[in-house]
């Protein structure tokens, strides 16, 4: 537990070192700019549709911020072979992994702890509570699925390239699958066929992000305990599962 905890202080500093809650910032005042704006041309509700706008940029801009900087920090583990050094100590890789996760997972914490403060000045407590909460369990996700993309290229471009891509999926498969069930002819050919498969497969596959970080909950209010529980549950999942693939991608990697 001691070395997990000193490789999770060396995560924090390093995002202090990399400026990266004062680009969050800037990020956070481009956004709060930009809600503003689009709610002094809204005809109506001008206050709902500047908290709903807020906060799909926040939720996109946390997700993108996260990602880059979980990617960049290992890829210079390997680049640096700072990974070498610290596996020539007494640590075991799972404990180094863990530890990265664990000092990874704090800094998602205090980011989501900074994007909830700007959050409720536009919106109820409990509401807030719930977006921040369900934010944060979409950003335990991304941490994992980075680190495991990392581990497996190795490389910034593909990492973050699949990393994107799975995010896309993750929050458009609702959609897609709804589409795929509402074919524009009578008759379905083996292309709608093939399209029905597909999709619930990757339904299957992939967690339902699209149930994450809504914004409809700070404009309307219809977050409720249940929804949080589903949400902890499938986060509980997935997130072992990565924590999973990532300690075996990590052990049977070959390290010199």
């Amino acid at each position: 537990m001691t070395q997990m905890l000193t490789l999770a202080r060396y995560v924090l500093l390093e995002a202090f070192r990399t400026r990266f809650f004062g680009v969050m910032i800037i990020v956070i005042g481009i956004g709060m700019g930009i809600a503003l704006f689009l709610a002094q041309v809204s005809l109506t509700e001008s206050q709902a549709v500047q908290s709903s706008i807020l906060a799909a940029f926040l939720r996109l801009s946390a997700i993108y911020a996260m990602s880059l900087f979980v990617i960049s920090s290992m890829v210079s583990e390997f680049t640096d072979r700072n990974l070498h050094l610290w596996l020539a100590f007494p640590l075991a890789r799972s404990h180094y992994l863990l530890g990265k996760l664990l000092g990874y997972s704090i800094v998602a914490l205090l980011l989501t702890l900074i994007l909830m403060l700007v959050l409720l000045s536009y919106e109820t407590h409990w509401q807030t509570a719930l977006w921040g909460i369900s934010l944060y369990c979409e950003l335990l996700l991304i941490i994992s699925f980075s680190l495991l993309c990392v581990l497996s290229f190795q490389q910034a471009v593909p990492a973050f390239s699949a990393v994107a891509g799975f995010y896309l999926l993750a929050r458009s498969m609702g959609a897609v699958q709804a589409m795929s069930y509402s074919p524009l002819h009578n008759a379905p050919t083996w292309s709608d066929w093939f399209l029905h498969a597909l999709s619930n497969t990757l339904v299957m596959l992939l967690p339902p992000l699209d149930r994450f970080t809504l914004s409809e909950w700070l404009v309307y209010h219809t977050g409720t305990l249940e929804q949080l529980g589903m949400i902890l549950v499938q986060t509980f999942l997935y997130l072992g599962l990565l924590i999973s693939m990532s300690l075996f991608d990590l052990y049977r990697k070959e390290i010199h």
